[in-house]
């Protein structure tokens, strides 16, 4: 049997071959083109969870969800195409998530970067690479959090604006920024498989108070997210509460 880390990988790559595939047809764009791409790539992708791993618990984006998952150890958390919009018009900065939490935790990832030709995944982690000066820190290309900004203000931190949450997760776990800090609001299928890739990879990963993040909850609203280098972490979380007080 396919072990988890590679299968999310193959879940990952085969639902972004399905998007590019439906990008590249014609025909549709915008809102329809995201709306029929997030239903083509789940449709497939629960398929392949109800074959591979019958046992499994499921909670995607795009599945009405049941409490049957929370009675489950092992529960993957999907999000067929994160970053609709971005998706939509043609940009590159959307995402494919396939995550497995296990007893809550966000056990194993894979983030599908199929615009840009990358796929990560828990299995295989990055080496990071060296800090840049001045840092960088991520924000909604659309709506910035407040939060984000003052820190990136109060660090010297320059705004990189992006689209999905996958793209900006993946984006520190490459080295293109350092700190991605998120408060706008996020369900669990926004960061789970982020947040199983970049903690492989040795980066930081909590809430914006420190606490841990949990998967497989009855409510799956998970409105806060911290990934950033280790070493920069008590900084951000000790501005983040500083700013909050």
């Amino acid at each position: 049997m396919t072990d988890d880390a590679t299968l999310a990988r193959e879940l990952a790559d085969g639902a972004g071959r399905i998007l590019m595939d439906l990008r590249a047809e014609g025909g549709l764009e915008g809102k329809e083109l995201g709306k029929a791409g997030d239903a083509r790539a789940n449709a497939w992708l629960m398929d392949q969870i109800a074959l591979q791993r019958p046992d499994d618990g499921v909670l995607s984006e795009e599945t009405k969800d049941t409490p049957a998952r929370l009675a489950k150890r092992r529960v993957w958390i999907i999000d067929p195409l994160d970053g609709t919009r971005e998706y939509g018009e043609g940009r590159g900065d959307w995402a494919v998530h396939v995550a497995l939490a296990i007893d809550g935790k966000a056990a194993v990832g894979a983030v599908a970067l199929p615009g840009q030709g990358v796929t990560l995944d828990s299995a295989a982690p990055v080496g990071l690479s060296p800090a840049a000066s001045p840092l960088r820190m991520l924000v909604s290309r659309t709506r910035p959090a407040a939060e984000a900004v003052a820190v990136a203000e109060a660090l010297g931190a320059e705004l990189v604006p992006m689209g999905s949450a996958g793209a900006k997760a993946m984006a520190v776990v490459l080295g293109q920024a350092e700190i991605y800090l998120h408060s706008g609001g996020q369900y669990e299928w926004d960061n789970c498989a982020p947040v199983a890739v970049a903690q492989a990879a040795g980066l930081h990963v909590s809430r914006i108070d420190g606490s841990a993040l949990c998967y497989n909850c009855e409510d799956v609203y998970l409105p806060d997210l911290l990934i950033c280098r280790p070493e920069l972490a008590d900084d951000v979380l000790r501005l983040t509460r500083e700013l909050a007080a």
